[in-house]
């Protein structure tokens, strides 16, 4: 299976179960890994036969600079069932989103959430 990567996206966000972090928000990360079979696209070098990097960050901005979700769980969740609502040749993904700094007791670089989904989980 073929892999395109966008990685280090950054985002500022109001997402947590603080209401400091609601209020106040912070600053995200998130890296996304699309899998599917993209050999025509290196055949044919044209976009229409692979997956748009700029749309892949466009879809993941308005879902990290949206609604605020108190879960990083959430919000992987909704950005892996956008990208297979705006991408017919995903198969699977896989999303991590870092928290760096989270405002929770102890010292910590940050916190992250990655999940990794196939369209059959979509697909009933």
């Amino acid at each position: 299976m073929d892999k395109i990567k966008v990685n280090q996206m950054m985002f500022y966000g109001y997402h947590g179960l603080f209401s400091e972090e609601n209020k106040l928000g912070q600053r995200f990360t998130v890296d996304v890994e699309l899998m599917g079979d993209f050999r025509k696209a290196g055949q044919t070098d044209r976009m229409e036969d692979s997956i748009d990097y700029g749309q892949v960050y466009e879809v993941t901005k308005e879902i990290m600079e949206g609604k605020a979700y108190n879960l990083l769980e959430s919000l992987a969740e909704t950005i892996a069932q956008s990208m297979f609502d705006s991408f017919s040749l995903l198969e699977t993904i896989t999303i991590y989103i870092d928290k760096p700094g989270p405002p929770i007791p102890g010292y910590y670089q940050s916190v992250g959430v990655e999940v990794t989904r196939k369209r059959d989980d979509y697909e009933a």
